[in-house]
């Protein structure tokens, strides 16, 4: 513990979820000291951090960022805010990416965070270590080094750690047979940064997430003639001329042509792989025995503390969320169980609580690589984080508005994002379309 009995936590990683730990965690001088914020890069904002290039920076550090060039968010940014810091009012509602950056750099200077952080500083190991009378028994070791020059390490000690350094920078590429056979070029969506370079090609795009339904609808606009492959049921939105779906790629065939499940070839120029990331953390002491398999982190209570080491969090590793409340639900929960104000369970309860969780979640036919994916279960789990913390839920409307903005996407994907969206209360909301006219909300 540091001076006066407070408590005192690491943050790695500056991105949203970072900056949002960091934010909470300032907010209560009384019981933390103020936090000590790892960050790999010059800037804060995480993955909101454009970087034209791609590959590796001249110092050989991985390029981590995977944001395109013209890419607008898809979630309107009345819900996209943090809960206690709302976007400007005068911007649209799907604001482009460079406002979201902007964003997140006001949301860091309001809350005096900046001061607090280490830039350019790799984090190599964080380790548990037995302390007597620690946090639960427990501290941290966290090892960092230099970013520039990598011999000058430092050993730090924690009571408790947060990792918040996001999973949009690994580039998951699933085991397609006979892959190295395919005679174009194969990228991932994390190397795409515009279309022009597409203009006129053909392409097969692998995945029909929102990454990458956006980049086929942006190819499509350069005259790419685009093959969206996936094996969702068929997309019922209108789709711009020049792109098809079919069932995702089975194999490469010895000629170089890309092999459809179900049958149908095709030999595109640019096999465009869209299908998400890894999660990793490499910092991570082995003791702490982290399982990452089928896209599934675990053993972790509430998807955050393991049971064994109570005083780490892995934070916002959930997908298919509405990321800035998620995180502002999750750092809160963090606080009240590091306080004492939610006195966490037995080890082996939480063993037996998650235990269930996932038999109930695989009962309901989740497979494993997508338990993680909450979507619309995301609000009763944002709802039991308040529950149990002692703290105030997100208001009525949050849910409603962002679950009616997936059905207008699904219903109309080339135009969702004109749409002009309003919070009149807590429970209440309008809509206007292209034109400004008023439109019916799609859910009670």
């Amino acid at each position: 513990m540091s001076g006066l009995g407070r408590l005192r936590v690491a943050v790695i990683g500056a991105g949203a979820a970072g900056l949002c730990a960091a934010r909470h965690l300032l907010a209560r001088p009384d019981t933390f000291a103020p936090p000590v914020v790892y960050e790999l890069t010059q800037n804060v904002g995480g993955t909101w951090v454009y970087e034209e290039r791609v590959g590796h920076y001249d110092n050989g550090m991985p390029v981590f960022s995977s944001m395109y060039r013209d890419l607008k968010t898809n979630i309107p940014k009345e819900v996209m805010s943090f809960p206690d810091f709302p976007f400007e009012r005068d911007l649209p509602s799907f604001v482009h990416h460079t406002e979201v950056r902007k964003y997140l750099e006001k949301y860091c200077d309001h809350f005096q965070i900046r001061d607090h952080i280490q830039f350019g500083t790799t984090v190599d190991a964080v380790e548990p270590v037995k302390v007597k009378d620690g946090w639960k028994g427990l501290a941290w070791d966290v090892t960092t080094s230099d970013g520039i020059d990598q011999r000058k390490t430092v050993k730090d000690r924690f009571d408790a750690v947060m990792v918040c350094n996001g999973h949009f920078f690994d580039p998951y590429i699933p085991s397609i047979p006979g892959l190295e056979k395919f005679k174009g070029s194969v990228m991932h969506s994390h190397d795409y940064r515009c279309a022009e370079n597409f203009s006129g090609k053909s392409v097969v795009v692998l995945g029909a997430g929102l990454s990458g339904l956006d980049i086929a609808i942006e190819l499509a606009g350069v005259n790419a003639e685009v093959t969206l492959s996936h094996g969702q049921k068929p997309l019922k939105s209108t789709l711009p001329p020049g792109v098809k779906q079919s069932s995702p790629v089975s194999r490469v065939l010895d000629d170089g042509s890309l092999e459809f499940q179900g049958g149908g070839h095709a030999k595109p120029e640019i096999f465009l792989i869209c299908t998400g990331y890894n999660f990793t953390f490499p910092f991570l002491n082995e003791k702490v025995g982290l399982q990452i398999k089928e896209h599934f982190v675990s053993p972790l209570y509430k998807f955050l503390i393991p049971p064994a080491f109570p005083s780490l969090f892995i934070v916002g590793i959930c997908r298919a969320i509405c990321p800035f409340p998620h995180f502002h639900m999750q750092s809160q929960f963090v606080l009240a169980v590091l306080e004492g104000t939610f006195p966490l369970p037995s080890h082996k309860e939480m063993e037996n609580d998650l235990e269930n969780d996932i038999i109930a979640r695989r009962a309901r036919g989740i497979a494993t690589r997508h338990i993680l994916k909450l979507d619309s279960e995301q609000w009763a789990y944002n709802d039991e984080l308040a529950r149990l913390g002692g703290f105030p839920a997100l208001p009525p409307y949050w849910s409603n508005l962002y679950e009616s903005n997936k059905v207008f996407r699904a219903r109309d994907t080339l135009n969702y994002k004109s749409f002009k969206y309003s919070v009149l209360s807590e429970r209440e909301w309008i809509v206007l379309g292209p034109e400004g006219q008023p439109l019916p909300k799609p859910l009670p």
